[in-house]
């Protein structure tokens, strides 16, 4: 006998079985099944069935509108139906008719439903069975609560009770805890504790000693339940920023003891790690169940990112309960703690990068990366950026550190260390004008090795042999240094874009890092980190196997660095040291340092982003400064404190 669907909207739609009823928090999308007649005889058969998908849907959205019972009104069934399941009615819920069964004389039957559920992530499925008879030519039914749930009794409803799983914490290197469970205190106005005439003024401050606008936290209280705690803010413990003993000695303020997964300070780490918090009501509705308000879940950075890996399984009883019974078990499910994520960071060098840029009143970054693994160990982001990431995120000319990149470009066009290049005062493109940076030194000028051009950082000479490479030639040797190559799994990073087709001036500026070409500082990194390695180096900063990222960028270089290049590159990074502009980390202890300073005009070309990439061992750092003199000058004491930071 052939089959037919019918859609919540009673279309027919003629298909096979299953016939599976499903419903979301919001949503409703429901096949449920019916047998169309073959004759006559089988009208029964095709009624009864009719019948029977009437009462799935129901079942599923609570709406029994067309459904005969012989005990109860569809709108009595509706609300005993929403009395039933109120506890779970936000849960994922499909409803499947697996069987219509008649007897011999076709006026008597029984049809057979198969339940799923969603609660808060775990699976919930049971059978249940409505009686189906013939009154006056009509099939109909009987109302009961075990139509919902398999033996429940009519004064009975479900209610379910959560235990959130144990919030796993994100780990750095050697598995060294970053951001784990740290006690705060919970600060804010019990309203029952205060008169109402009081409640503005004790809540203005409050704010003040907790330093949040007054204003909103005063209109924030005043809008709150009588009987409300009105939370001001949570703060860790041990701040020093705050005085708990003024805020405790006002009338009708508390201070709640509790813990909250946080990183060693607030500003560790803060933009890539991001923050845990209670769950905003976007995020409870997003999550079709699994999260409930009042759970702390991921709200930026990894912790957004990874919050399903960290947060675990909550715990869940659903019981069937009543005055007269009490509580029976439905379903148990104990909480499944969440999994450590692991990263590459290590707290002592990301800890000496955030010091070491305290005070910074712009954007600035720190990046440090080991090249033989390409683990991330430091992504330090200046406060004065807002909470962005400077460190991968940002996009900025990285002016001469690039020249890292133009010399393997003129190297692969057949120069060597000690081919000449003409390093005038002045060289024109087009019209427009390039020179090199104030100060440049006399000596260095005219016709001067490769070797001395990156060491002193001539403009014009590059300028001049930007003839000699294309610029898809500089594009090429980007990526083979890391730049523009599609990033490892973890928080998103700028990998650096340099253009394949640039013509005249913007060519001949790409040549020195500006243009067009951009870089964060993480990018920056990489380019050292991939001549300290002798290969292309893609950092990485998770330790551990999670899902791919789609990106359309190329995993690998069409012509990857080679070992021989690398070390002539690594070659120029030393003269940097030893005969040019970052002379003054000669000195700095532990092995010879190699570097390039770095500095792009930007805005109206009066203001200056600066720059020093550097290697030393196993470590290649960038640091970058949004504004500032000269990548010698602003950039280079951050990095000579740094690297003297690890010695």
């Amino acid at each position: 006998m052939p089959a037919a669907d019918v859609t919540s909207s009673s279309r027919a739609h003629r298909r096979p079985r299953p016939r599976t009823l499903g419903a979301a928090a919001l949503s409703l999308a429901l096949v449920v099944g019916g047998l169309t007649a073959c004759g006559a005889e089988d009208t029964a058969q095709d009624d009864a069935e009719a019948l029977a998908t009437k009462i799935a849907e129901g079942l599923v959205d609570g709406d029994f509108t067309g459904v005969a019972f012989s005990d109860a009104s569809p709108a009595e069934a509706a609300e005993a139906h929403a009395a039933i399941v109120a506890a779970v009615a936000d849960a994922p819920h499909t409803v499947e008719v697996t069987d219509v069964v008649l007897d011999e004389e076709k006026t008597s039957g029984t049809a057979t439903f198969a339940h799923t559920w969603d609660v808060s992530g775990i699976p919930w499925t049971y059978s249940t069975e409505a009686p189906l008879t013939v009154f006056e030519e009509t099939w109909e039914s009987q109302w009961d609560p075990a139509l919902v749930v398999e033996g429940l009794v009519s004064d009975e409803t479900l209610q379910l009770s959560r235990t959130m799983a144990p919030r796993a914490d994100i780990l750095g290197a050697g598995d060294t805890p970053i951001v784990t469970e740290r006690p705060v205190r919970r600060v804010g106005v019990d309203k029952t504790r205060v008169e109402a005439t009081e409640l503005d003024a004790t809540a203005r401050t409050l704010a003040g000693l907790a330093q949040i606008d007054a204003d909103a936290y005063a209109a924030k209280v005043a809008a709150a339940g009588e009987k409300a705690f009105v939370d001001a803010v949570t703060l860790r413990t041990e701040d020093p920023s705050y005085d708990f003993d003024a805020m405790a000695a006002i009338p009708g303020v508390l201070l709640v003891d509790a813990t909250l997964p946080l990183a060693p300070t607030r500003d560790f780490a803060a933009p890539v790690l991001g923050r845990a918090g209670e769950a905003t009501a976007e995020i409870v509705e997003e999550s079709e169940g699994t999260i409930a308000a009042g759970d702390v879940t991921g709200l930026s950075g990894l912790q957004r990112q990874y919050d399903e890996q960290l947060r675990g399984t909550p715990g869940i009883a659903l019981e069937a309960v009543s005055e007269a019974r009490g509580a029976r078990v439905l379903l148990d499910q104990a909480a499944v703690p969440g999994e450590p994520l692991r990263t590459t960071l290590d707290v002592g060098v990301q800890q000496l990068a955030e010091d070491t840029l305290v005070g910074q009143t712009v954007p600035s970054a720190i990046v440090a990366i080991r090249p033989s693994t390409g683990e991330v160990l430091a992504s330090a982001s200046g406060t004065a950026g807002g909470g962005v990431s400077t460190a991968t995120t940002g996009m900025y000319a990285p002016g001469s550190t690039f020249k890292i990149v133009t010399s393997l470009a003129l190297l692969r066009s057949g120069l060597t260390a000690d081919s000449p290049l003409d390093c005038s005062a002045e060289a024109v493109v087009d019209g427009r004008a390039f020179v090199n940076y104030p100060d440049y030194p006399a000596g260095k000028i005219g016709q001067i090795p490769l070797t001395d051009v990156i060491a002193n950082s001539c403009n014009t000479a590059l300028i001049n042999a930007s003839g000699q490479v294309t610029q898809a030639d500089l594009a090429s040797a980007g990526e083979a240094l890391g730049l523009g190559l599609a990033q490892h799994p973890g928080p998103g990073v700028f990998t650096g874009s340099v253009p394949a087709d640039a013509e005249g001036t913007e060519h001949a500026a790409s040549m020195i890092g500006q243009g067009q070409v951009q870089a964060s500082p993480m990018a920056m990194a990489t380019v050292a980190a991939s001549v300290a390695a002798g290969t292309t180096v893609r950092p990485t900063l998770l330790a551990q196997e999670v899902d791919p990222v789609e990106s359309d960028l190329p995993e690998a270089p069409a012509a990857p660095l080679t070992a021989d290049e690398a070390a002539q590159l690594s070659a120029f990074m030393r003269a940097v040291v030893t005969d040019g502009g970052g002379s003054f980390l000669q000195d700095v202890p532990g092995e010879p340092v190699g570097a390039k300073t770095g500095t792009a005009q930007y805005g109206d070309g009066s203001t200056n982003h600066a720059w020093m990439i550097a290697v030393q061992g196993d470590l290649a750092v960038a640091v970058f400064v949004e504004t500032g003199d000269y990548g010698s000058t602003t950039a280079g004491p951050l990095l000579e404190a740094f690297l003297d930071g690890l010695a």
